[in-house]
């Protein structure tokens, strides 16, 4: 979502009269722990994957959460590259076989959606010895673009990025969408500001600039 808050978080403090945002952002993990961490915050807007771990989970308001956003998972190649085949879920399987490294972020929600993927294709341990563990999405497309990863394997967003080219989306019937859901923070203080960022969130301008990073509005 960084691409996406650069561009909202301006124009939601101009419009909101005054508030300022502070983000802090990180992988479904990092987010799990400054969730259950005992410090104070506003509003989260987080992988559905927080929302359902129960120590995280008591960090937020009670009720229901309000989906912002999601987006599938992709595959890139190093601008120029030979693109392979990944139409269907057997070339997908076979492309992922005869690739000899693959950039991904294992530790993260998009991680462990890839890795269900591998265990339905049935190629999770083949894979382990290919994979070249990224801490985050700019070391993934970095690795792509420098040649030290044949493929990248993300959301797919984030492939959109100089020095790579896209090949496509998984196919459908192996597509796992995250989801990005809001809302309030248990211990806020500020919960008509933190309800505000939420509902600008859902507002035209903000669908806008979701769509325009290559997410989907939820």
């Amino acid at each position: 979502m960084s691409a996406v808050w650069a561009d909202i978080k301006p124009q939601f403090e101009q419009a909101s009269s005054g508030h300022k945002l502070e983000i802090v952002f990180g992988t479904t993990p990092n987010l799990i722990k400054e969730a259950t961490s005992g410090k104070p915050f506003d509003v989260g807007v987080v992988p559905v994957e927080v929302m359902q771990d129960a120590s995280a989970r008591a960090g937020f308001a009670t009720g229901s959460t309000t989906d912002i956003a999601h987006v599938g998972l992709g595959v890139a190649v190093r601008s120029g590259a030979q693109r392979p085949d990944i139409s269907t879920a057997d070339a997908l399987k076979a492309t992922l076989l005869k690739a000899q490294s693959i950039a991904s972020i294992p530790e993260s929600v998009t991680g462990y959606s890839i890795a269900k993927v591998f265990d339905r294709l049935g190629i999770a341990e083949p894979m382990k010895a290919k994979m070249r563990a990224q801490p985050s999405p700019a070391q993934v497309v970095a690795a792509v673009a420098k040649g030290e990863a044949e493929l990248g394997v993300c959301l797919i967003y984030v492939l959109a990025a100089p020095g790579l080219d896209i090949v496509g989306p998984f196919p459908a019937e192996l597509q796992k969408n995250v989801v990005f859901t809001a809302a309030v923070g248990s211990e806020t203080k500020e919960a008509i500001a933190a309800k505000a960022l939420i509902e600008y969130l859902k507002s035209p301008a903000a669908v806008g600039i979701i769509k325009s990073n290559g997410m989907n509005p939820s």
